[in-house]
């Protein structure tokens, strides 16, 4: 599976400053990284979730986590949620398919042209338009599906 444009979840971008699964840091390092290697954009949502869960779960310095944020909104293409992927997030989250806001990351990505969301927190094969989930870790690190989609 080739992706068109792909996306990180929050979830991805903490486990590469969370040293505490160190199969899990080591594999999100390499998907962050190989991520900026290809077509890919970042979610503002998703890049504001890492620096409320690193300073607040992580209890990391906030003086640590800005330069990593500010290294993500270098290096990616950002892309934010529009009134448009807030209702219709809206509706998913009332018809119990998605979690709020994870089904406005979703609807957004969708909405920037993103066909494939690494994320270990919405079930692997989701889908939400042209928008597929597929979970970025596996038994040895990296999963085979986000190995084809960074072409890893």
């Amino acid at each position: 599976m080739s992706a068109r444009c792909v996306t990180l979840d929050s979830n991805v971008l903490v486990y590469a400053v969370d040293t505490r699964d160190p199969a899990k840091h080591h594999a999100a390092i390499a998907l962050v990284t190989s991520a900026a290697n290809v077509r890919s954009k970042l979610g503002l949502q998703a890049i504001g979730e890492f620096f409320v869960a690193s300073t607040r779960k992580l209890r990391l310095p906030a003086k640590i986590v800005h330069p990593r944020v500010e290294d993500l909104l270098t290096t990616f293409e950002t892309f934010s949620h529009t009134r448009i992927a807030l209702s219709q997030a809206a509706a998913l989250s009332a018809s119990g398919r998605y979690f709020f806001w994870d089904a406005v990351l979703l609807a957004s990505a969708e909405e920037a042209g993103c066909t494939v969301m690494l994320s270990e927190d919405i079930a692997d094969g989701a889908r939400l338009g042209s928008i597929v989930v597929r979970n970025p870790f596996g038994a040895n690190g990296i999963s085979d599906a986000a190995r084809q989609v960074l072409g890893l």
